[in-house]
C-alpha cells in the first residue's frame, strides 16, 4: 500500500454482506423520492461537473444525507427519466455510513476498524460514503483523478478510501485503474467552495494534468474483495458497457489526529452530524 497507494484484499467481506447492501440498497431505491428539480446527473468531466453538481446546492449539502445522483442521459429536460429509476441511478451518497443500520454495520465492522489499526490510524473518522452503481450499458466512465482533489487535508496523506465490490468488477464492467506509485508527487486540482454569489457552488483550482494511459494498471477483483485508495492515487474506471452492473460501496476515512480539514472541501462536517470515529 505504502510503495502503490492502493492494495487489493481479496474475499475482505462474505457473499451474505455484499448480499445484505444490495438488498438494503433496492429498499432504499424503491422508496426513492427526488423532486425533479433536484435530479441531478453525476459526471466526473471538469465543465459537466461544474454545470450539474456545482450549481446544486442538492449535491453541496449532501454530506450529511442520503441522496441520489443519476446516470447522464437519463432525465428529459423536466427531470421526468426516460427509463426506469432504478436503471438510471448512478450513486447515492453521501452519509449512508451514519443513517442506514447495514451501512453503518459495515463501515464499522470489526474486520475494518482491525485493518485501520494494522495501518497505524490513531483517530481515523468517516467522512463520506457512497453506493456507486455502474449501471450496465450506459455506467459511466470515471476520468483520471486523485480522491484529494476533492477531500483536501492539511497535511496531505490523511486520507483512505475503502472500495468494496458487491458483484464481480472485471475490465468489461468498469474495473478500477491505476497508476502504481502515483500517490507521492502531491495535487495539482482542488475542487473548492466558491465565493457566494458566483453561478456555480463549487469551481475548480489548478489543472488536471494529462495522464499516459499506458500507465494505468486495471485491478479486476471479485464480488467481497477490497481495495484500499490512497487520497493521492491517480486512479479511473471506464465506462461500463457490458450487460452486468458493477455494485460497490465505497467509504472515505481520515486520520483527524494532527490534521485539519479544509474549510474549502464542498463537504463539510455538520452539527447535525460531526465526522465519526471509525472506531466504536
Amino acid at each position: 500500500f505504502r510503495e502503490d497507494g492502493f492494495l487489493v484484499l481479496e474475499h475482505f467481506f462474505t457473499a451474505e454482506e455484499c448480499d445484505s447492501m444490495r438488498n438494503q440498497i433496492q429498499k432504499i431505491v424503491a422508496e426513492m423520492e427526488v423532486p425533479p428539480h433536484c435530479r441531478t446527473e453525476f459526471s466526473t468531466k471538469e465543465d459537466e461537473q461544474l454545470q450539474a453538481q456545482g450549481s446544486s446546492d442538492y449535491f453541496l449539502t449532501s454530506g450529511d444525507k442520503i441522496r441520489f445522483f443519476f446516470e447522464k442521459g437519463v432525465l428529459d429536460e423536466k427531470g421526468n427519466f426516460l427509463i426506469p429509476k432504478e436503471k438510471s441511478v448512478s450513486k447515492i451518497g453521501h452519509a449512508l455510513h451514519a443513517y442506514d443500520p447495514v451501512f453503518k454495520q459495515i463501515t464499522h465492522s470489526s474486520k475494518v476498524q482491525e485493518l485501520g489499526r494494522k495501518l497505524g490510524l490513531e483517530r481515523p473518522v468517516v467522512v463520506q460514503s457512497m453506493y456507486i452503481f455502474k449501471q450496465p450499458g450506459i455506467g459511466g466512465e470515471v476520468t483520471p483523478h486523485q480522491d484529494a482533489t476533492f477531500l483536501h487535508t492539511e497535511p496531505l496523506g490523511r486520507v483512505l478510501g475503502f472500495w468494496i465490490a458487491l458483484e464481480d468488477a472485471t475490465q468489461e464492467n468498469g474495473c478500477l485503474w491505476f497508476i502504481p506509485g502515483s500517490h507521492t508527487s502531491g495535487i495539482t486540482r482542488r475542487m473548492v467552495r466558491a465565493p457566494s454569489g458566483t453561478s456555480t457552488c463549487v469551481e475548480f483550482v489548478g489543472s488536471e494534468p494529462g495522464y499516459d494511459d499506458s500507465q494505468f494498471i486495471p485491478l479486476p477483483i471479485s464480488k467481497g474483495g477490497l481495495i484500499l485508495i490512497h487520497g493521492e492515487v491517480v486512479h479511473k474506471s471506464e465506462l461500463n458497457s457490458s450487460e452486468s452492473s458493477r455494485h460497490v460501496f465505497t467509504f472515505h476515512v481520515m486520520e483527524a489526529k494532527d490534521t485539519s480539514w479544509s474549510k474549502d472541501n464542498w463537504l463539510q462536517p455538520t452539527p447535525e452530524l460531526p465526522f465519526p470515529s471509525l472506531y466504536t
